[in-house]
Parts: structure tokens; C-alpha cells; sequence
């Protein structure tokens, strides 16, 4: 794959200094907080007065993982294989971030039940206080692996030219009593932070094309134009984990731009395809862009079509001479 860098020598001052910016530095320190004194990582043992790992540190060990693995590896034999670990440790954060998603969502479903089940024994209103204590220190250490598995994910898209994507799912971090209200205000933040990761809101553009495509710059420039003209935008693909899909959601990953990933529905049999296009056109898109493929991308044309949605089309024959993959 090409890209505009003439040497590795660039590459990796490029990649050094888009690391370097403050907003990681910002990530890293709203990341790594401690929202209380004490921390409880089970409803077992006593909570303890445990410090959250230091931000900068985090990072560098991060930083250092992902690089050394390309650096290494970079102009050797085994330079072929430099991306599939680094998407390994990338994919052990995730991991690790959604098995204490699980245990939060658990803790948060207990919350639940003792916000809803008022008891004013002191009992309750303890063991109220240690499971919203476990959850905010479940949240709190959540939000900092994400953080990790961002930066990491990062690197893996600068060096690579293509986001990281997890195997499956997402990747996508008392008046009755004084302690009553704290447990209620707190489930009712969380639930907006989790729709908000999971639902976002914002104007959505449609996008889909064949899985045979050369001329990446031609999709990144028109995908620029339509997000100069709509900043907040979403991108919804047809996630096809080659061609045009996948110079898209690269092209999502270096603009920061969120992505709905509409997979096929295997359990449609025949019709997957069909009602995969009906889910999109179900999000009401601003605009759309549709590249020349199969059968499957002129049903979504027309569906658009049909429905006044802004269309692109944009036909093989488009393509210019060497239309190299960018990378920004």
C-alpha cells in the first residue's frame, strides 16, 4: 500500500509528533482520575486507598509496546507480520476494557434494584454506598483501558493506514436518603454516557461500494467536501472489510469521525443484503455515496434515490491513473 511518506524515517517522525499534541496528553489525565479517595474493586474486601497508575507513564509504556513491535520488525523478513501483533495487544485492551464493562453493567444492575427497593436500615444504606463505590471504580477503570486501547488503536491506524476493528461488537469508554439520590443521579449519568457511545446522535451519511477499488484519494476527497460541509456527520457503511468500505472507515479513523458498521444479518439467508440497505435507509441519512459494485449497491442507489436522499455516485471509470491509498 502507498502512502506519502518517501522513508520510515518520516513515518515515524510523523508518528512521534502526532503524539505528542496535547489533546492525548488531555485524554491521558481525564482518563486516569480518581473520582473518590477509596477504591473497591469487589463487594468482598474492604475498599482501599488505592492511586490510579500515573497518566504520562501510561502512555509511554503504551507508546513503547505498539512502536517496538514496527521498529523491530520494520525491513526484515517478519515485517509482514509487525500489524497482526500490534492489532493483537490493540485487541487485548478491548478485551480487557469489555470484561470490566461487564462487571460494571452487573454492578450498575444492582444499583438498580437497590435504588428501586428503599430501605432505611443502616445495612442498606451501606451496602447501597459499597456497590455505587464499586461501580464508579469499575467506570473509572474502564475509561482508563479505553484510553489505552485508543492509543494503541491509534498507532495501529498510523502505522498501518487502517483502523483497528475488533473482531465482533463494538469497540466503541441518598432524599429518601443523601445516598439514594447520589445512586440515582449516578445510574442516570451513566445511562446517557452509555447511549451516547452507542447511539450517537448526528446527522448520518450513507456510504457503500464494491470490494474492488484503486483510487482511495478520490473517496478521501469527496468524504473531506462532505464533511466540510456537514462537521458533525456519521458515516454508516456497509462494512465490507475490503474496498471501498474499508478505504471508508480509514478514512473515518484519521478525521475522527464516528462509523455505524451495518453487518450482514446471516440469519435473513438471501435477503441479508436487501434488509441491511433498509436498516440504513432506516437512519434518515443527510446525503449518501454509493460506489459502483454489485447488484447490492444499485438497490441502496435506488432506495436513496426514492427516498430524495442527496446522492454520489461514484463509478469505476472515475478512478484516476495510480490513485494511491492516502494516509493523513
Amino acid at each position: 500500500m502507498q502512502n506519502r511518506f518517501t522513508n520510515f524515517a518520516e513515518l515515524a517522525s510523523f508518528v512521534a509528533d502526532a503524539r505528542d499534541d496535547a489533546d492525548l496528553t488531555q485524554t491521558y489525565e481525564g482518563a486516569f482520575i480518581e473520582a473518590n479517595e477509596m477504591a473497591r474493586l469487589n463487594l468482598v474486601d474492604a475498599p482501599e486507598a488505592l492511586d490510579m497508575p500515573d497518566p504520562d507513564q501510561v502512555r509511554a509504556a503504551v507508546d513503547m509496546m505498539m512502536q517496538t513491535m514496527f521498529d523491530v520488525l520494520r525491513d526484515t523478513r517478519m515485517d509482514a507480520y509487525a500489524a497482526d501483533l500490534a492489532w493483537g495487544f490493540a485487541n487485548s485492551f478491548h478485551v480487557v476494557a469489555k470484561r470490566i464493562e461487564c462487571r460494571e453493567d452487573d454492578a450498575a444492575k444492582k444499583l438498580g434494584e437497590l435504588a428501586r427497593a428503599y430501605d432505611p436500615s443502616e445495612i442498606y444504606a451501606t451496602e447501597l454506598e459499597d456497590t455505587q463505590l464499586l461501580c464508579q471504580t469499575l467506570q473509572g477503570c474502564r475509561e482508563a483501558m479505553e484510553c489505552m486501547r485508543d492509543h494503541a488503536c491509534e498507532v495501529y491506524r498510523v502505522e498501518t493506514g487502517w483502523p483497528f476493528s475488533p473482531v465482533r461488537g463494538s469497540r466503541v469508554s441518598s432524599a429518601l436518603s443523601a445516598s439514594m439520590i447520589d445512586a440515582r443521579d449516578y445510574l442516570a449519568s451513566r445511562a446517557r454516557e452509555r447511549r451516547e457511545q452507542f447511539a450517537p446522535e448526528g446527522p448520518v451519511v450513507a456510504f457503500s461500494g464494491g470490494q474492488q477499488w484503486e483510487d482511495a484519494n478520490l473517496l478521501w476527497d469527496g468524504l473531506d467536501s462532505i464533511k466540510a460541509r456537514i462537521p458533525e456527520m456519521i458515516l454508516a457503511t456497509t462494512a465490507q472489510a475490503k474496498g471501498c468500505d474499508a478505504v471508508a472507515q480509514a478514512w473515518a479513523a484519521s478525521r475522527g469521525v464516528k462509523v455505524i458498521q451495518f453487518r450482514l444479518d446471516r440469519s435473513q439467508g438471501n435477503r441479508a443484503a436487501f434488509v441491511r440497505n433498509d436498516r440504513i435507509l432506516g437512519l434518515k441519512p443527510v446525503e449518501a455515496v454509493i460506489c459502483e459494485g454489485s447488484g447490492i449497491q444499485m438497490n441502496l442507489a435506488q432506495k436513496l434515490r426514492q427516498a430524495g436522499v442527496p446522492l454520489h455516485v461514484v463509478k469505476l471509470s472515475h478512478q484516476r491513473v495510480n490513485g494511491a491509498q492516502k494516509r493523513a
